[in-house]
């Protein structure tokens, strides 16, 4: 999967949506990762018919590193 456009509208295609596991179950903000491809789809748990953001394998890595740097306020 290769797009210059980083939202997919349609998930169809994509499956194998694993939640993260820092999830709890009281529904909080949770994200999805979908496996087997080549880049990282990531969607919103709570809307799962919603935009997918595609993470090419590398920005993925620099983004997952940050959150758990806290680099991010909350």
């Amino acid at each position: 999967m290769h797009s210059i456009d980083p939202t997919v509208t349609d998930d169809g295609t994509l499956t194998g949506w694993r939640k993260s596991s820092y999830s709890g179950g009281a529904n909080g903000e949770c994200i999805e990762v979908a496996h087997g491809c080549t880049d990282v789809p990531v969607r919103d748990s709570k809307a799962p018919r919603g935009p997918v953001v595609v993470f090419s394998t590398s920005r993925w890595t620099t983004f997952v590193a940050a959150v758990v740097g806290g680099h991010f306020d909350v």
